[in-house]
């Protein structure tokens, strides 16, 4: 018996110490364990899956568009407006450039884009000679502006089309960068804008062009 405990004991110790010292082996659960009678089942969610499920807003916050010095016209309609804007936009930025510009359309159409030559309102497809802003007059004038306002799905009859027209002739392009240089005075650009409207009657159109460089004023826009 003493020799049975002399070899049995060291080697139990022998067992356990093996055992204790086992690297532990992190096995993946391969699915939800069976129910247990009386008990509620569940499942088992995935941690990715959750933060597939969740969804974040993110909101768009536009910043503040930053001012900038602009000329308006001070008792000016919507068209008188929209032509010192568009302009403007086109990098002609010295007043009397601009009022000769306006001064130009006064004196051709007082503004109206439906006006057909004689005074009357009428669509563009009825009038047939000078009509508009500036008073097409010429075949390949006219019949240019219904072409481009077909081309841009426009209307002929509107300030918005005849505008975007205007700088696409040749005699607009002619002068349109010494109308972007600034410092000269109105009989200066008025000479330009005599090779591009090409007019036969001179008429208040220079008078008109002196009142509104009065009424341009810079404003933050």
């Amino acid at each position: 018996m003493q020799n049975f405990f002399t070899v049995a004991l060291p080697l139990l110790a022998t067992v356990t110490t093996s055992t204790a010292t086992l690297p532990f082996q992190n096995y993946k659960m391969q699915g939800p364990p069976p129910p247990v009678p009386g008990q509620a089942t569940f499942s088992i969610i995935r941690e990715f899956d959750l933060v597939d499920d969740q969804k974040t807003a993110i909101r768009e916050v536009a910043l503040p568009k930053p001012k900038e010095k602009r000329l308006i016209c001070k008792g000016c309609n919507e068209h008188e407006n929209a032509t010192l804007a568009y302009f403007q936009d086109r990098g002609i930025k010295d007043r009397n450039a601009l009022a000769t510009i306006m001064g130009n359309i006064r004196q051709e159409s007082t503004f109206v884009p439906n006006i057909c030559e004689g005074g009357s309102r009428t669509s563009y497809y009825n009038c047939g000679r000078g009509y508009g802003l500036i008073q097409f007059t010429s075949a390949n004038r006219y019949y240019g502006l219904g072409a481009f306002a077909k081309k841009i799905g426009g209307n002929p009859s509107t300030a918005d089309t005849q505008l975007r027209y205007i700088t696409t002739e040749p005699q607009w392009k002619s002068i349109e960068n010494r109308m972007r240089v600034s410092g000269k005075s109105i009989a200066r650009y008025m000479n330009y804008a005599y090779e591009w409207i090409g007019w036969g009657h001179h008429g208040a159109r220079t008078q008109y062009a002196y009142d509104y460089a009065k009424r341009l004023v810079l404003a933050d826009v």
